[in-house]
């Protein structure tokens, strides 16, 4: 609970700072960037925004033994900008005599004339080796965010062609641009990455596949950024969007991999190939995956197939750091264990937003801190009420109850006669195999029906519809003989409501409508 109006994710579970710093100094493109700090030694010339010569920039690539890859120089573009975003790296102006010797190898100086400062190791760079880990973490986040803008921008030549040489030193004068003019929007751009990376966080949150390390495939994450939520199989026209997406993503995501923030399984370029080329199965589109059109619903039975259209997925320290943009946008966005030293109620109350794993967790460390005769006793109170968000917490009182041990029982049996917490005190007794647990009563099993159908209304919202519930409506009408002809007597303030919801997803017709009679009764009852 936020207190506020604040938007909300659900909770992940981070790595230890020092972890997270390590990962961070890992990561190929700040490793590379410190590198390159090193090597400026006592000097490197640069122009007049800190971009290294071409003679400097192929030295730079083969001092991180990127000179015989065919990106190499980009690379190593890319790491010394980061250097220059990030601290490592500092200009000081000076009159074109500063820097070391060209002859100097060992200091990596460039004698070139004709530049307009010299770069020099910052004073961030000590800190990668001395600092705390929050400091490397820090340096890592800054140079985060200039790979996230450079992912959202796209290459020049996408916006106008090859560019001419309109400089005087041959290169491509970014001054020159009329950003008005392009058919380029910076913020929805940026917009439709940060998207992108929120959907993957709460995937990694809420999906214990994911939240276990599996891959989510790119068209799944395409999917969920352009399809409508409720649609099982697109039409062309969705899967067009999704095919869009696809390819701006693919791109985004191969320049975000060096920073660390996420693990990235590109599409096949055979794939590309065969839209480009004409081949079968192209979606229609030059430049987007072939093929699509196969993936009815977002994901093909075949492992090895889906893998080809690309797989992605947050790392720790991605997890992290979009954590961190997600708390500077003004969301909240909770850390499992915050609620350890919180109130049985607020544990309760909270745990409906968690994922599966981080229920788990949330509930261990809680524990932890009582023990558990008293963590049961807290729970139980906390569980009663007669409030419309009551069901849930006595779900979330169950699940939390199921973690504990035997040292718990004469907390439950103190609730055997509770109207609201005997049932489930005799589902946690007997699920334990004690003795001298009393049979419910007719009353109480109904209640309790009535109850955990109210409770898993409430966690779906939208008046439910799951296939989960459409069997647990199923399973509990099937149980009793004349269900709906005494249902409709339980004291409960959800009666009505869990009977007209059964009504609509029921899939026998005729308990379909003896549960909108039996609805109709509980409402006249008052």
């Amino acid at each position: 609970m936020t207190g506020d109006d604040r938007p909300t994710v659900p909770p992940v579970r981070l790595l230890a700072e020092a972890e997270l710093g390590r990962d961070a100094l890992a990561s190929p493109l700040l490793s590379r960037a410190a590198r390159l700090a090193r090597w400026a030694g006592e000097g490197i010339r640069v122009g007049a925004g800190g971009e290294l010569s071409d003679e400097s920039l192929a030295r730079a690539a083969a001092h991180l033994g990127l000179d015989g890859e065919e990106d190499g120089l980009a690379h190593a573009e890319r790491a010394w900008d980061t250097a220059l975003d990030t601290g490592l790296l500092e200009i000081r102006e000076d009159d074109g005599h500063g820097g070391s010797d060209a002859d100097d190898a060992g200091s990596g100086g460039d004698g070139e004339d004709g530049g307009e400062g010299t770069a020099v190791p910052g004073e961030e760079l000590s800190l990668l080796t001395g600092g705390a880990p929050a400091d490397v973490l820090d340096i890592w986040r800054d140079g985060l965010e200039a790979a996230l803008a450079d992912a959202a921008a796209p290459a020049l030549e996408d916006l106008l062609g090859e560019p001419g040489a309109d400089g005087e030193d041959g290169r491509f004068d970014p001054g020159s641009l009329d950003l008005d003019a392009l058919d380029w929007d910076p913020e929805e751009e940026a917009d439709f990455l940060d998207g992108a990376l929120g959907n993957l966080y709460v995937l990694t949150a809420t999906d214990p596949a994911v939240t276990a390390g599996a891959m989510v495939p790119l068209p799944v994450l395409a999917a969920s950024m352009v399809a409508p939520e409720d649609m099982e199989h697109p039409t062309d026209s969705v899967l067009e969007d999704v095919s869009v997406a696809m390819v701006r993503l693919d791109e985004q995501f191969r320049m975000l991999e060096p920073a660390g923030i996420v693990d990235y399984r590109p599409v096949d370029a055979a794939l590309i190939e065969e839209a480009d080329g004409g081949e079968p199965g192209e979606p229609g589109e030059p430049g987007e995956p072939a093929g699509l059109d196969e993936l009815d619903d977002f994901a093909a039975p075949d492992e090895e197939d889906v893998a080809r259209y690309g797989m992605v997925r947050l790392t720790p320290l991605g997890l992290y750091g979009v954590r961190q943009r997600l708390l500077e946008a003004g969301v909240h966005a909770p850390v499992v264990g915050d609620l350890a030293e919180e109130s049985a109620e607020a544990l309760l109350s909270a745990l409906p937003g968690h994922g599966e794993e981080a229920a788990r967790h949330e509930i261990e460390l809680w524990l932890a801190r009582r023990t558990p005769l008293e963590a049961a006793r807290e729970l139980l109170a906390a569980a009663r009420g007669d409030d419309r968000d009551a069901p849930r917490r006595r779900l979330a009182c169950q699940q939390a109850l199921s973690l504990t041990g035997a040292e718990a029982e004469s907390a439950l049996r103190e609730v055997l006669d509770d109207g609201h917490l005997g049932g489930l005190a005799r589902v946690w007794l007997s699920e334990r195999g004690f003795a001298d647990v009393p049979a419910p009563s007719e009353e109480m099993v109904f209640w309790l029906t009535v109850d955990t159908l109210a409770a898993q209304l409430a966690t779906e919202g939208d008046g439910g519809g799951s296939e989960e519930l459409r069997e647990l409506v199923r399973g509990l009408a099937d149980q009793h003989s004349g269900f709906f002809d005494k249902v409709w007597r339980v004291d409960h303030p959800a009666t009505g409501e869990v009977l007209e919801a059964m009504s609509r997803v029921h899939p026998d017709r005729k308990a379909a409508k003896d549960a909108r009679k039996a609805a109709y009764r509980a409402r006249s009852r008052g």
